[in-house]
């Protein structure tokens, strides 16, 4: 059986990691504020989706491809890179653009939740996250380490749903207030779009390398 203290400090790992802002956070918040509490939701579930597949790779043991096999992890790292940058570019194209409304302008539910899905996914530090977070809270005398793992894993993927959920709820409230200010609607779609940008960048300049902890 996990110990306490294995269990207190993933959730409090996974705490700090929700609190700092990345690709997911604020591909979210800008959802929900562009479109309100319901489009963010569903991209939620896309983001839940992605974090299952991660989970799931890395405790068959798939995600040590990107320890063994350098090249892939740059090139979904580049992907990632890429697919940032595009979001970033779309949010920064729609800033000319009028107001978003509820009955225009807007993404389908089935296109929210894949873009969520591919924020997630195409993140490859995710992976390596679970790589180097999650062995350091196994013991074998605790049991099966895929079982230790999922659970392990289980807990980081509520708080960081959790967390995300409340972020983009309060986004979604302040949307409500900014969907009649056209001027700081636009101010909100030039900081997503330069933050995503940023973190588009961060990415693709990383020299980071993963490996097993």
């Amino acid at each position: 059986m996990l110990s306490s203290a294995a269990l207190l400090g993933v959730f409090g790992v996974s705490l700090a990691m929700v609190l700092t802002p990345g690709p997911n956070m604020l591909y979210l918040v800008s959802r929900s504020i562009s479109q309100g509490r319901r489009a963010g939701l569903i991209s939620l579930a896309g983001v839940a989706l992605g974090f299952l597949v991660f989970l799931t790779a890395t405790n068959l043991g798939l995600s040590v491809i990107f320890v063994v096999v350098p090249w892939l992890y740059v090139v979904v790292k580049i992907a990632g890179a890429g697919y940032l940058g595009w979001l970033a570019f779309k949010t920064l194209r729609a800033s000319g653009t009028p107001v978003f409304t509820p009955a225009e302008g807007t993404d389908s539910p089935r296109r929210l939740f894949a873009m969520g899905f591919l924020t997630n996914l195409l993140n490859p530090k995710i992976a390596v996250m679970y790589l180097s977070l999650i062995p350091q809270f196994e013991r074998p005398a605790a049991g099966h380490l895929v079982v230790q793992g999922f659970v392990l894993g289980g807990i980081q993927i509520f708080v960081a749903l959790t967390g995300n959920c409340i972020i983009l709820l309060a986004a979604g409230s302040i949307s409500q207030a900014l969907h009649s200010r056209p001027v700081w609607m636009r101010a909100q779609r030039y900081l997503m779009g330069t933050a995503l940008g940023a973190i588009a960048l961060k990415l693709a300049t990383d020299h980071a390398r993963p490996a097993i902890a």
